[in-house]
Protein backbone atom coordinates (compact mmCIF):
# COMPACT_ATOMS: atom_id res chain seq x y z
CA UNK A 1 0.00 0.00 0.00
CA UNK A 2 1.48 3.61 -0.97
CA UNK A 3 1.23 6.11 1.88
CA UNK A 4 2.66 9.03 0.05
CA UNK A 5 1.43 12.21 1.64
CA UNK A 6 1.39 14.46 -1.95
CA UNK A 7 2.29 17.36 -0.20
CA UNK A 8 5.32 18.09 1.89
CA UNK A 9 5.77 17.46 5.78
CA UNK A 10 8.04 18.30 8.43
CA UNK A 11 10.17 15.31 7.85
CA UNK A 12 11.09 16.28 4.08
CA UNK A 13 11.71 20.29 5.26
CA UNK A 14 13.94 18.21 7.58
CA UNK A 15 15.80 16.29 4.52
CA UNK A 16 15.84 19.42 2.46
CA UNK A 17 17.13 22.35 4.92
CA UNK A 18 19.84 19.63 5.69
CA UNK A 19 20.77 19.16 2.41
CA UNK A 20 21.46 23.59 2.21
CA UNK A 21 22.92 23.72 5.39
CA UNK A 22 25.43 21.00 4.03
CA UNK A 23 26.03 22.59 0.87
CA UNK A 24 26.99 26.16 2.50
CA UNK A 25 29.11 24.75 4.94
CA UNK A 26 31.21 22.96 2.00
CA UNK A 27 31.07 26.79 0.29
CA UNK A 28 32.39 27.59 4.06
CA UNK A 29 34.83 24.49 4.48
CA UNK A 30 37.12 25.70 1.70
CA UNK A 31 36.73 29.34 1.73
CA UNK A 32 40.40 29.55 3.42
CA UNK A 33 41.99 27.55 1.08
CA UNK A 34 41.23 30.08 -2.30
CA UNK A 35 44.92 32.11 -1.81
CA UNK A 36 45.19 32.37 -5.67
CA UNK A 37 42.93 32.82 -8.91
CA UNK A 38 44.69 29.34 -9.85
CA UNK A 39 42.58 27.83 -6.31
CA UNK A 40 39.54 29.38 -7.65
CA UNK A 41 39.16 28.85 -10.94
CA UNK A 42 41.20 25.37 -11.76
CA UNK A 43 41.37 24.06 -7.97
CA UNK A 44 45.31 24.55 -8.49
CA UNK A 45 45.14 22.03 -10.92
CA UNK A 46 44.66 19.29 -8.27
CA UNK A 47 41.26 18.46 -8.21
CA UNK A 48 41.25 14.36 -8.61
CA UNK A 49 39.82 12.90 -11.89
CA UNK A 50 36.85 10.66 -10.03
CA UNK A 51 35.88 13.89 -8.94
CA UNK A 52 36.59 16.37 -11.81
CA UNK A 53 34.48 13.45 -13.67
CA UNK A 54 30.91 13.13 -11.46
CA UNK A 55 31.71 16.98 -11.61
CA UNK A 56 31.97 16.69 -14.84
CA UNK A 57 28.75 14.43 -15.45
CA UNK A 58 26.94 16.78 -13.07
CA UNK A 59 27.51 19.73 -14.79
CA UNK A 60 26.04 18.42 -18.10
CA UNK A 61 22.16 18.30 -17.37
CA UNK A 62 19.75 20.28 -14.46
CA UNK A 63 16.41 19.80 -13.29
CA UNK A 64 15.89 21.00 -17.32
CA UNK A 65 16.46 17.14 -17.54
CA UNK A 66 14.05 16.11 -15.25
CA UNK A 67 11.45 18.37 -16.57
CA UNK A 68 11.55 18.51 -20.03
CA UNK A 69 13.07 15.03 -21.02
CA UNK A 70 10.03 13.54 -18.55
CA UNK A 71 7.98 15.37 -20.38
CA UNK A 72 9.16 13.90 -24.05
CA UNK A 73 9.52 9.93 -21.69
CA UNK A 74 5.87 10.57 -20.77
CA UNK A 75 4.89 11.20 -23.73
CA UNK A 76 7.32 9.64 -26.56
CA UNK A 77 9.15 6.71 -24.24
CA UNK A 78 12.52 5.84 -25.10
CA UNK A 79 13.62 8.03 -27.68
CA UNK A 80 13.89 10.35 -24.43
CA UNK A 81 16.32 8.37 -23.29
CA UNK A 82 18.26 7.98 -26.78
CA UNK A 83 18.18 12.00 -26.74
CA UNK A 84 19.73 12.23 -23.40
CA UNK A 85 22.58 9.75 -24.18
CA UNK A 86 23.86 12.09 -27.10
CA UNK A 87 26.18 13.08 -24.40
CA UNK A 88 28.40 10.09 -24.42
CA UNK A 89 29.83 10.13 -27.89
CA UNK A 90 30.17 13.72 -27.24
CA UNK A 91 32.38 13.00 -24.33
CA UNK A 92 34.08 10.06 -26.00
CA UNK A 93 34.65 12.75 -29.18
CA UNK A 94 36.08 15.42 -27.04
CA UNK A 95 38.23 12.91 -24.22
CA UNK A 96 39.71 11.21 -27.27
CA UNK A 97 40.35 14.22 -29.33
CA UNK A 98 40.70 17.54 -26.72
CA UNK A 99 41.47 15.90 -23.27
CA UNK A 100 45.14 16.29 -23.22
CA UNK A 101 45.62 19.18 -25.26
CA UNK A 102 43.34 21.33 -23.04
CA UNK A 103 45.32 20.22 -19.88
CA UNK A 104 48.58 21.32 -22.07
CA UNK A 105 47.03 24.36 -23.15
CA UNK A 106 48.09 25.40 -19.39
CA UNK A 107 45.49 28.09 -19.07
CA UNK A 108 43.18 29.14 -15.97
CA UNK A 109 39.91 30.06 -18.02
CA UNK A 110 38.78 28.25 -21.50
CA UNK A 111 40.03 31.23 -23.79
CA UNK A 112 42.82 32.00 -22.56
CA UNK A 113 44.35 30.11 -25.28
CA UNK A 114 42.68 32.05 -28.07
CA UNK A 115 44.95 34.70 -27.72
CA UNK A 116 48.45 33.05 -28.20
CA UNK A 117 46.71 30.89 -31.25
CA UNK A 118 44.72 33.76 -32.72
CA UNK A 119 44.70 37.29 -30.85
CA UNK A 120 43.08 39.50 -28.66
CA UNK A 121 40.68 40.53 -30.46
CA UNK A 122 39.32 36.57 -30.92
CA UNK A 123 40.16 36.06 -27.10
CA UNK A 124 37.45 38.95 -26.24
CA UNK A 125 35.07 38.15 -29.15
CA UNK A 126 34.41 34.57 -27.99
CA UNK A 127 34.89 35.60 -23.97
CA UNK A 128 31.99 38.74 -24.45
CA UNK A 129 29.86 36.18 -26.90
CA UNK A 130 29.86 33.20 -24.92
CA UNK A 131 28.96 35.33 -21.74
CA UNK A 132 25.69 35.83 -22.68
CA UNK A 133 25.05 32.31 -24.21
CA UNK A 134 25.70 31.02 -20.52
CA UNK A 135 24.20 33.12 -18.67
CA UNK A 136 20.99 33.07 -20.97
CA UNK A 137 21.22 29.18 -20.61
CA UNK A 138 21.35 29.46 -17.10
CA UNK A 139 18.54 31.35 -17.01
CA UNK A 140 16.32 28.69 -18.75
CA UNK A 141 18.26 26.10 -16.26
CA UNK A 142 16.54 28.46 -13.34
CA UNK A 143 13.15 28.73 -14.86
CA UNK A 144 13.08 24.30 -15.04
CA UNK A 145 13.81 24.26 -11.39
CA UNK A 146 11.38 26.96 -10.54
CA UNK A 147 8.86 25.20 -12.34
CA UNK A 148 10.06 22.01 -10.93
CA UNK A 149 9.97 22.53 -7.25
CA UNK A 150 6.65 25.12 -7.16
CA UNK A 151 4.96 21.97 -7.83
CA UNK A 152 6.87 20.00 -4.93
CA UNK A 153 6.57 22.47 -2.44
CA UNK A 154 3.67 24.21 -3.27
CA UNK A 155 5.45 27.17 -3.11
CA UNK A 156 5.51 30.06 -6.15
CA UNK A 157 8.11 29.64 -8.70
CA UNK A 158 9.55 32.73 -7.89
CA UNK A 159 10.64 31.99 -4.41
CA UNK A 160 12.06 28.63 -6.00
CA UNK A 161 14.29 30.44 -8.06
CA UNK A 162 15.32 33.08 -5.79
CA UNK A 163 16.46 31.06 -2.86
CA UNK A 164 17.99 28.22 -5.23
CA UNK A 165 19.76 30.59 -6.65
CA UNK A 166 21.34 32.44 -3.62
CA UNK A 167 22.39 29.35 -2.22
CA UNK A 168 24.28 27.93 -5.05
CA UNK A 169 25.60 31.44 -5.63
CA UNK A 170 26.66 31.73 -2.23
CA UNK A 171 28.78 28.48 -1.81
CA UNK A 172 30.22 28.92 -4.91
CA UNK A 173 31.48 32.63 -3.90
CA UNK A 174 33.29 31.32 -0.72
CA UNK A 175 35.04 27.85 -1.88
CA UNK A 176 35.41 28.33 -5.71
CA UNK A 177 36.50 25.41 -8.06
CA UNK A 178 36.74 22.91 -4.94
CA UNK A 179 33.64 23.81 -3.54
CA UNK A 180 31.83 23.38 -6.46
CA UNK A 181 33.38 19.91 -7.64
CA UNK A 182 32.82 18.72 -3.77
CA UNK A 183 29.43 19.71 -3.97
CA UNK A 184 28.94 18.34 -7.33
CA UNK A 185 30.04 14.87 -5.57
CA UNK A 186 27.57 15.11 -2.77
CA UNK A 187 24.92 16.45 -5.41
CA UNK A 188 25.16 13.47 -7.17
CA UNK A 189 24.79 10.98 -4.11
CA UNK A 190 21.78 12.96 -3.44
CA UNK A 191 20.45 12.01 -6.98
CA UNK A 192 21.02 8.39 -7.34
CA UNK A 193 19.77 8.10 -3.86
CA UNK A 194 16.11 9.44 -4.95
CA UNK A 195 16.54 8.06 -8.12
CA UNK A 196 17.11 4.60 -6.46
CA UNK A 197 13.92 5.46 -4.33
CA UNK A 198 11.62 6.42 -6.87
CA UNK A 199 12.39 4.02 -9.77
CA UNK A 200 11.39 0.81 -8.03
CA UNK A 201 8.01 2.58 -6.88
CA UNK A 202 7.13 3.37 -9.79
CA UNK A 203 7.70 0.44 -11.21
CA UNK A 204 5.60 -1.73 -8.78
CA UNK A 205 2.78 1.05 -9.19
CA UNK A 206 2.78 0.93 -13.00
CA UNK A 207 2.04 -3.50 -12.27
CA UNK A 208 5.22 -4.61 -12.29
CA UNK A 209 7.89 -5.13 -15.10
CA UNK A 210 6.36 -7.32 -17.35
CA UNK A 211 2.95 -5.20 -17.23
CA UNK A 212 4.98 -2.32 -17.86
CA UNK A 213 6.35 -3.82 -20.88
CA UNK A 214 3.60 -5.38 -22.19
CA UNK A 215 1.14 -2.34 -21.73
CA UNK A 216 2.40 0.09 -22.74
CA UNK A 217 1.76 1.95 -26.21
CA UNK A 218 3.21 0.49 -29.71
CA UNK A 219 6.37 1.48 -30.48
CA UNK A 220 7.56 3.32 -26.60
CA UNK A 221 10.40 1.39 -26.09
CA UNK A 222 11.91 2.57 -29.71
CA UNK A 223 15.30 4.27 -30.43
CA UNK A 224 13.55 7.45 -32.87
CA UNK A 225 10.30 8.65 -33.46
CA UNK A 226 8.93 10.07 -35.55
CA UNK A 227 8.86 13.42 -34.25
CA UNK A 228 12.63 13.04 -32.85
CA UNK A 229 13.80 11.20 -36.12
CA UNK A 230 17.28 9.95 -37.26
CA UNK A 231 18.12 13.10 -38.77
CA UNK A 232 17.25 15.15 -35.41
CA UNK A 233 19.22 12.90 -33.64
CA UNK A 234 22.25 12.95 -35.24
CA UNK A 235 21.95 16.60 -35.50
CA UNK A 236 21.85 16.79 -31.48
CA UNK A 237 24.72 14.73 -31.44
CA UNK A 238 26.95 17.10 -33.75
CA UNK A 239 25.46 19.80 -32.05
CA UNK A 240 26.95 18.43 -28.60
CA UNK A 241 30.22 16.84 -29.67
CA UNK A 242 31.24 20.71 -30.32
CA UNK A 243 29.51 22.02 -27.53
CA UNK A 244 31.67 19.11 -25.26
CA UNK A 245 34.69 19.64 -27.11
CA UNK A 246 35.16 23.46 -27.21
CA UNK A 247 31.94 25.97 -26.09
CA UNK A 248 30.91 24.71 -22.89
CA UNK A 249 33.31 26.04 -20.71
CA UNK A 250 32.11 24.13 -17.21
CA UNK A 251 32.95 20.61 -19.53
CA UNK A 252 36.18 21.78 -20.47
CA UNK A 253 37.46 23.56 -17.03
CA UNK A 254 36.97 19.76 -15.42
CA UNK A 255 39.95 18.65 -18.23
CA UNK A 256 42.22 21.41 -16.86
CA UNK A 257 41.76 21.39 -13.09
CA UNK A 258 43.95 17.78 -13.21
CA UNK A 259 46.68 17.21 -12.49
CA UNK A 260 48.03 14.97 -14.70
CA UNK A 261 47.59 14.16 -18.34
CA UNK A 262 46.09 10.33 -17.88
CA UNK A 263 43.63 11.98 -15.22
CA UNK A 264 41.72 13.71 -18.11
CA UNK A 265 40.81 10.41 -20.04
CA UNK A 266 39.97 8.96 -16.82
CA UNK A 267 37.74 12.29 -16.36
CA UNK A 268 35.91 11.50 -19.70
CA UNK A 269 35.87 7.71 -19.34
CA UNK A 270 34.43 8.04 -15.95
CA UNK A 271 31.86 10.31 -17.24
CA UNK A 272 30.99 8.26 -20.64
CA UNK A 273 30.06 5.21 -18.40
CA UNK A 274 28.35 7.54 -16.43
CA UNK A 275 26.15 8.70 -18.98
CA UNK A 276 25.47 5.21 -20.72
CA UNK A 277 23.57 4.24 -17.08
CA UNK A 278 22.14 6.92 -15.86
CA UNK A 279 19.57 8.10 -18.57
CA UNK A 280 17.64 5.11 -18.02
CA UNK A 281 17.41 5.41 -14.41
CA UNK A 282 16.35 8.76 -14.52
CA UNK A 283 13.73 8.44 -17.19
CA UNK A 284 12.17 4.87 -16.43
CA UNK A 285 9.25 6.16 -13.59
CA UNK A 286 8.43 8.81 -16.05
CA UNK A 287 7.66 6.33 -18.69
CA UNK A 288 6.17 4.27 -16.30
CA UNK A 289 3.79 6.85 -15.23
CA UNK A 290 2.35 6.53 -18.03
CA UNK A 291 0.70 3.57 -16.44
CA UNK A 292 -1.12 5.25 -13.25
CA UNK A 293 -1.17 9.06 -14.11
CA UNK A 294 -4.29 10.27 -15.35
CA UNK A 295 -5.35 13.47 -15.86
CA UNK A 296 -1.89 14.71 -17.10
CA UNK A 297 -2.78 17.86 -18.46
CA UNK A 298 0.69 19.46 -19.15
CA UNK A 299 3.76 16.72 -19.80
CA UNK A 300 5.95 19.20 -18.64
CA UNK A 301 4.42 18.26 -14.74
CA UNK A 302 5.13 14.64 -14.91
CA UNK A 303 8.12 14.13 -12.42
CA UNK A 304 6.31 16.14 -9.84
CA UNK A 305 2.83 14.63 -10.05
CA UNK A 306 4.90 10.99 -10.04
CA UNK A 307 6.82 12.37 -6.95
CA UNK A 308 3.90 13.67 -4.76
CA UNK A 309 1.75 10.23 -6.08
CA UNK A 310 4.60 7.93 -4.72
CA UNK A 311 6.83 8.97 -2.19
CA UNK A 312 6.09 8.95 1.48
CA UNK A 313 7.17 11.23 3.76
CA UNK A 314 11.02 12.85 4.30
CA UNK A 315 11.16 10.82 0.53
CA UNK A 316 9.45 13.79 -0.99
CA UNK A 317 12.04 16.03 0.34
CA UNK A 318 15.50 14.03 -0.78
CA UNK A 319 14.05 13.67 -4.82
CA UNK A 320 13.38 17.50 -4.24
CA UNK A 321 16.88 17.73 -2.93
CA UNK A 322 18.10 15.97 -6.04
CA UNK A 323 16.70 18.62 -8.14
CA UNK A 324 18.13 20.76 -6.51
CA UNK A 325 21.40 18.87 -7.02
CA UNK A 326 21.10 18.77 -10.69
CA UNK A 327 20.49 21.97 -10.94
CA UNK A 328 22.79 23.68 -8.87
CA UNK A 329 25.71 21.90 -10.13
CA UNK A 330 25.27 22.87 -13.48
CA UNK A 331 24.92 26.87 -12.19
CA UNK A 332 27.48 26.99 -10.35
CA UNK A 333 29.68 25.32 -12.40
CA UNK A 334 28.72 27.91 -14.83
CA UNK A 335 28.73 30.73 -12.33
CA UNK A 336 32.98 29.88 -11.37
CA UNK A 337 34.16 29.49 -15.00
CA UNK A 338 32.18 32.65 -16.16
CA UNK A 339 33.84 34.63 -13.21
CA UNK A 340 36.98 33.15 -14.48
CA UNK A 341 36.47 34.85 -17.68
CA UNK A 342 35.80 38.19 -16.14
CA UNK A 343 38.57 37.89 -14.33
CA UNK A 344 41.56 36.55 -16.20
CA UNK A 345 40.22 37.69 -19.44
CA UNK A 346 38.93 41.22 -19.13
CA UNK A 347 40.00 42.35 -15.52
CA UNK A 348 43.61 40.77 -15.71
CA UNK A 349 43.94 41.52 -19.42
CA UNK A 350 43.10 44.88 -19.55
CA UNK A 351 42.19 46.12 -16.30
CA UNK A 352 44.53 45.56 -13.88
CA UNK A 353 47.89 43.23 -15.48
CA UNK A 354 49.56 43.42 -12.09
CA UNK A 355 47.07 42.84 -9.24
CA UNK A 356 47.71 40.50 -6.55
CA UNK A 357 46.49 37.16 -6.67
CA UNK A 358 44.45 37.93 -3.43
CA UNK A 359 43.03 40.63 -5.49
CA UNK A 360 42.35 38.43 -8.10
CA UNK A 361 40.30 36.48 -5.86
CA UNK A 362 38.09 38.76 -4.96
CA UNK A 363 37.66 39.90 -8.49
CA UNK A 364 36.91 36.40 -9.20
CA UNK A 365 34.03 36.26 -6.17
CA UNK A 366 32.58 39.91 -7.30
CA UNK A 367 32.37 38.15 -10.38
CA UNK A 368 30.81 35.38 -9.39
CA UNK A 369 28.16 37.10 -7.88
CA UNK A 370 27.55 39.67 -10.82
CA UNK A 371 27.22 36.06 -13.36
CA UNK A 372 24.67 35.03 -10.44
CA UNK A 373 22.59 37.47 -9.96
CA UNK A 374 22.42 39.02 -13.86
CA UNK A 375 21.15 35.04 -14.55
CA UNK A 376 18.62 35.30 -11.81
CA UNK A 377 17.48 38.42 -13.40
CA UNK A 378 17.04 36.63 -16.84
CA UNK A 379 14.93 34.15 -15.16
CA UNK A 380 12.52 36.29 -13.88
CA UNK A 381 12.45 37.55 -17.00
CA UNK A 382 11.37 34.77 -18.85
CA UNK A 383 8.95 33.39 -16.31
CA UNK A 384 6.39 33.05 -18.93
CA UNK A 385 7.78 30.42 -20.89
CA UNK A 386 6.53 27.21 -20.99
CA UNK A 387 8.53 23.64 -20.38
CA UNK A 388 8.53 22.22 -23.95
CA UNK A 389 9.17 25.73 -24.83
CA UNK A 390 12.36 25.67 -22.76
CA UNK A 391 13.44 22.71 -24.01
CA UNK A 392 13.13 24.16 -27.82
CA UNK A 393 14.83 27.50 -26.68
CA UNK A 394 17.60 26.22 -25.05
CA UNK A 395 18.37 23.60 -28.69
CA UNK A 396 17.56 26.71 -30.82
CA UNK A 397 20.15 28.91 -28.77
CA UNK A 398 22.94 26.49 -29.26
CA UNK A 399 22.17 26.11 -32.36
CA UNK A 400 22.72 29.87 -33.66
CA UNK A 401 25.90 30.27 -30.91
CA UNK A 402 27.47 26.98 -31.08
CA UNK A 403 28.90 26.08 -34.44
CA UNK A 404 30.69 29.65 -35.14
CA UNK A 405 32.21 29.51 -31.66
CA UNK A 406 33.43 25.82 -31.15
CA UNK A 407 34.69 25.26 -35.20
CA UNK A 408 37.24 28.27 -34.71
CA UNK A 409 38.16 26.89 -31.16
CA UNK A 410 38.50 23.17 -32.38
CA UNK A 411 40.51 24.44 -35.20
CA UNK A 412 43.13 26.29 -33.24
CA UNK A 413 43.90 23.25 -31.34
CA UNK A 414 44.05 20.88 -34.16
CA UNK A 415 45.55 22.86 -36.76
CA UNK A 416 47.69 25.45 -38.26
CA UNK A 417 46.32 26.65 -40.96
CA UNK A 418 43.77 28.62 -39.77
CA UNK A 419 44.55 32.14 -39.70
CA UNK A 420 42.95 34.97 -37.17
CA UNK A 421 41.27 36.59 -39.64
CA UNK A 422 39.82 33.53 -40.89
CA UNK A 423 38.34 32.80 -37.21
CA UNK A 424 37.43 35.72 -37.30
CA UNK A 425 35.29 35.92 -40.67
CA UNK A 426 34.22 32.50 -39.82
CA UNK A 427 32.24 33.63 -36.49
CA UNK A 428 30.74 36.57 -37.72
CA UNK A 429 29.05 34.95 -40.42
CA UNK A 430 28.16 32.42 -38.47
CA UNK A 431 26.33 34.03 -36.09
CA UNK A 432 24.63 36.15 -38.65
CA UNK A 433 23.37 33.32 -40.62
CA UNK A 434 22.08 31.64 -37.47
CA UNK A 435 20.11 34.53 -36.88
CA UNK A 436 18.77 35.07 -40.55
CA UNK A 437 17.70 31.49 -40.14
CA UNK A 438 15.88 32.10 -36.83
CA UNK A 439 13.79 34.36 -38.44
CA UNK A 440 13.11 33.27 -41.97
CA UNK A 441 12.93 29.34 -41.39
CA UNK A 442 9.39 27.39 -40.39
CA UNK A 443 9.47 25.74 -37.30
CA UNK A 444 9.15 22.67 -39.11
CA UNK A 445 9.63 21.54 -42.89
CA UNK A 446 10.36 18.09 -44.84
CA UNK A 447 13.52 17.35 -46.74
CA UNK A 448 13.50 14.06 -48.76
CA UNK A 449 10.48 12.72 -46.79
CA UNK A 450 12.35 13.44 -43.42
CA UNK A 451 10.43 15.90 -40.89
CA UNK A 452 13.94 18.58 -40.56
CA UNK A 453 13.00 21.39 -37.47
CA UNK A 454 13.86 24.43 -37.84
CA UNK A 455 16.99 24.03 -34.36
CA UNK A 456 18.70 21.69 -36.96
CA UNK A 457 18.57 23.80 -40.12
CA UNK A 458 20.12 26.70 -37.86
CA UNK A 459 23.10 24.42 -36.84
CA UNK A 460 23.93 22.81 -40.30
CA UNK A 461 23.19 26.68 -41.86
CA UNK A 462 25.73 28.02 -39.38
CA UNK A 463 28.09 25.24 -39.52
CA UNK A 464 28.75 24.78 -43.05
CA UNK A 465 28.93 28.85 -43.54
CA UNK A 466 31.70 29.03 -40.34
CA UNK A 467 33.31 26.29 -41.87
CA UNK A 468 33.43 27.58 -45.74
CA UNK A 469 34.03 31.73 -44.30
CA UNK A 470 36.63 30.31 -41.98
CA UNK A 471 38.43 28.53 -45.14
CA UNK A 472 37.78 31.07 -47.18
CA UNK A 473 39.43 33.70 -45.37
CA UNK A 474 42.32 31.97 -44.17
CA UNK A 475 43.23 31.44 -47.74
CA UNK A 476 42.62 35.26 -48.75
CA UNK A 477 43.89 36.81 -45.89
CA UNK A 478 46.97 34.79 -44.40
CA UNK A 479 48.76 34.80 -41.36
CA UNK A 480 51.20 37.13 -40.81
CA UNK A 481 55.09 36.18 -39.87
CA UNK A 482 54.59 37.01 -36.67
CA UNK A 483 51.32 35.24 -36.23
CA UNK A 484 52.80 32.18 -37.85
CA UNK A 485 55.70 32.12 -34.84
CA UNK A 486 53.44 32.43 -32.35
CA UNK A 487 50.91 29.36 -34.12
CA UNK A 488 54.07 27.65 -34.09
CA UNK A 489 54.66 28.12 -30.31
CA UNK A 490 51.15 27.59 -29.26
CA UNK A 491 51.10 24.09 -31.15
CA UNK A 492 54.81 23.13 -29.45
CA UNK A 493 53.45 23.53 -26.37
CA UNK A 494 50.09 21.59 -27.09
CA UNK A 495 52.40 19.03 -28.10
CA UNK A 496 54.79 19.08 -25.11
CA UNK A 497 53.22 16.77 -22.42
CA UNK A 498 52.86 18.29 -18.89
CA UNK A 499 55.78 18.36 -16.89
CA UNK A 500 58.62 18.53 -19.39
CA UNK A 501 58.29 23.08 -19.61
CA UNK A 502 59.86 25.30 -16.99
CA UNK A 503 56.38 26.57 -15.56
CA UNK A 504 55.01 23.40 -14.95
CA UNK A 505 55.70 23.47 -11.98
CA UNK A 506 54.11 20.31 -9.44
CA UNK A 507 52.00 20.96 -6.50
CA UNK A 508 53.49 20.33 -3.56
CA UNK A 509 52.61 17.72 -0.79
CA UNK A 510 51.18 20.53 0.99
CA UNK A 511 49.52 21.83 -1.77
CA UNK A 512 47.65 18.61 -2.39
CA UNK A 513 44.44 18.26 -1.10
CA UNK A 514 42.59 15.23 -0.23
CA UNK A 515 38.89 15.82 -0.69
CA UNK A 516 37.93 11.96 0.83
CA UNK A 517 37.64 13.25 4.96
CA UNK A 518 34.87 16.08 3.49
CA UNK A 519 33.44 13.69 0.51
CA UNK A 520 33.21 11.02 3.41
CA UNK A 521 31.81 13.60 6.43
CA UNK A 522 29.02 14.84 3.79
CA UNK A 523 28.44 11.18 2.61
CA UNK A 524 27.50 10.23 5.99
CA UNK A 525 25.83 12.72 7.15
CA UNK A 526 23.09 12.25 3.90
CA UNK A 527 22.89 8.66 5.07
CA UNK A 528 22.13 9.68 8.71
CA UNK A 529 19.83 12.12 7.54
CA UNK A 530 17.61 9.28 5.59
CA UNK A 531 18.01 7.09 8.61
CA UNK A 532 16.49 9.63 10.72
CA UNK A 533 13.36 10.24 8.71
CA UNK A 534 12.27 6.48 8.59
CA UNK A 535 9.80 6.41 11.05
CA UNK A 536 8.13 8.37 8.89
CA UNK A 537 7.97 5.91 6.12
CA UNK A 538 5.49 3.90 5.81
CA UNK A 539 5.35 2.01 3.15
CA UNK A 540 7.62 -1.19 2.96
CA UNK A 541 9.02 -1.04 -0.13
CA UNK A 542 9.89 2.81 0.34
CA UNK A 543 10.99 1.91 3.83
CA UNK A 544 13.41 -0.43 2.69
CA UNK A 545 14.63 1.12 -0.63
CA UNK A 546 15.11 4.05 2.22
CA UNK A 547 16.99 1.97 4.80
CA UNK A 548 19.24 0.18 2.61
CA UNK A 549 20.77 3.40 0.80
CA UNK A 550 20.82 5.27 3.99
CA UNK A 551 23.20 2.32 5.70
CA UNK A 552 25.10 2.46 2.45
CA UNK A 553 25.56 6.07 2.17
CA UNK A 554 26.67 6.27 6.43
CA UNK A 555 29.25 2.88 5.24
CA UNK A 556 30.73 4.88 2.13
CA UNK A 557 31.17 8.10 4.14
CA UNK A 558 32.94 5.97 7.02
CA UNK A 559 35.02 4.63 4.31
CA UNK A 560 35.84 7.47 2.74
CA UNK A 561 36.79 9.24 6.13
CA UNK A 562 39.67 6.51 6.83
CA UNK A 563 40.77 6.40 3.51
CA UNK A 564 41.35 10.25 3.90
CA UNK A 565 43.38 9.39 7.52
CA UNK A 566 45.49 7.18 5.73
CA UNK A 567 46.11 9.70 2.80
CA UNK A 568 46.87 12.63 4.65
CA UNK A 569 49.39 9.76 7.24
CA UNK A 570 51.58 9.23 3.76
CA UNK A 571 51.10 13.00 2.99
CA UNK A 572 52.80 13.69 6.31
CA UNK A 573 55.59 11.07 5.91
CA UNK A 574 56.55 11.73 3.03
CA UNK A 575 56.80 15.79 3.62
CA UNK A 576 59.43 14.48 6.91
CA UNK A 577 56.28 15.65 9.77
CA UNK A 578 55.98 12.64 10.63
CA UNK A 579 58.23 8.88 10.97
Amino acid sequence: MYLATGTMVGADYFILVGYFVLMLGIGGYFYRYMRRMKDFFSGGNTIPWWLSGVSFYMSCFSVFGFVAYSALAFQYGWVAVTLFWVMAPATLVSVLFFSARWRRARIDSPVEYLETRYSPAVRQLFAWQGLPVRIIDDALKLVAIGMFISKGLDVNREQSMLWSGLIMLAYTFMGGLWAVTVTDFIQFVVMIAGVVVLLPLAIHRAGGLATFFEDSPEGFFQLISPEYNWFYLASMIFLFCLAFSSVNWALIQRYYCVEREKDTHKVGWLVVFLTIIGPPLILLPAMAARHFLVGVEDANEVYPMLCKALLPAGMLGLIIAAMFSATMSMLSSDYNVCASVLTNDVYRRYIKPNASQTQLVWVGRLMTLVVGLTAMAVAFLMLGIGGDDLFRSMVTLFSVATAPVALPMIAGLLSRRISNNGALLGCLTGVLVGLLVLKLAPNETTWWGVAVKQENIILWATTFTTLIMMTIGSLLLPKSAREVASVEDFHTRLKTPIGQLPDDIPPSASEVFSPFGIVGVCTAIIGVMMLVVLPWVRSGLAFGMAAGTGMALLILGVLAVYASHRHNARLRARSGEAA
